[in-house]
């Protein structure tokens, strides 16, 4: 019989190019300076691209749980996996744009959450979403910073465009009983960031049933990170 984790504190989150620091710097005249970027992309969307998906994955109907119950004490293993294809991060896939908006000052960010194994993230078949944007600081119960760093945040699109992790990537089963688990994306594209200057940037899930995280705990469901692109303003 299957354990699953309903109310379970929320997950932390990471991004996806792996800056220094959390840090996501470049300069938009300078290639090697977001080629890095670029390839640590590629190498991590390798294993979603749609072929190596569909041979490997199932499509599988949106909105609900995947559960996969062992009988008794068989074990159904290995457990399949539902599909997530490059396409579906739109114009953060590099598929359209194999720079990922970087050469354009529109940068993707990629977003996902930590896998624990049994969590079920969201009910009445409402998925847990993603949101960012500027960085608030707590200090004695009152928010401060913010104002500055949302006028630089500037609009933003997310893919898949609802930005959520949808329910039917869950329960996880571990990596020996799901070895070909595909872990849900969200990608978050800045269209018209603020240039040569620090930009301080906060990603959150909101979700149903995950416990909200504390203020110690600044990886529980959120993520922070600070964004500067160098370059020319258009004229």
């Amino acid at each position: 019989m299957s354990c699953f984790l309903i109310g379970s504190p929320v997950p932390g989150m990471m991004i996806r190019p792996k800056g220094d620091q959390l840090e996501i710097r470049y300069s938009m005249s300078d290639p090697e300076s977001w080629n890095g970027f670029v390839q640590n992309l590629n190498a991590f969307l390798s294993s979603y691209n749609d072929s190596h998906q569909v041979q490997l994955n199932d499509d599988c109907p949106p909105d609900q749980y995947f559960i996969q119950e062992d009988s008794g004490e068989v074990r159904n293993n290995p457990k399949r996996s539902c599909q997530f294809n490059r396409t579906m991060l739109g114009d953060c896939s590099g598929l359209e744009d194999r720079f990922y908006g970087y050469s354009k000052a529109q940068p993707c960010i990629l977003i996902k959450l930590n896998r624990v194994i049994g969590m079920l993230p969201g009910k009445d078949g409402q998925s847990p979403y993603v949101t960012c944007g500027a960085k608030l600081y707590k200090e004695d119960d009152a928010e401060w910073g913010g104002k500055e760093d949302r006028e630089k945040t500037g609009p933003l699109a997310y893919f898949p465009v609802n930005a959520t992790f949808n329910l039917m990537y869950y329960p996880y089963y571990g990596k020996k009983a799901q070895v070909n688990y595909t872990q849900p994306l969200v990608a978050v594209k800045f269209l018209n960031a603020s240039l040569n200057t620090d930009i301080n940037v906060e990603c959150k899930v909101t979700s149903n049933t995950l416990l909200a995280g504390s203020e110690r705990d600044k990886f529980a469901g959120r993520v922070s990170f600070k964004l500067r692109i160098d370059g020319q303003e258009a004229q």
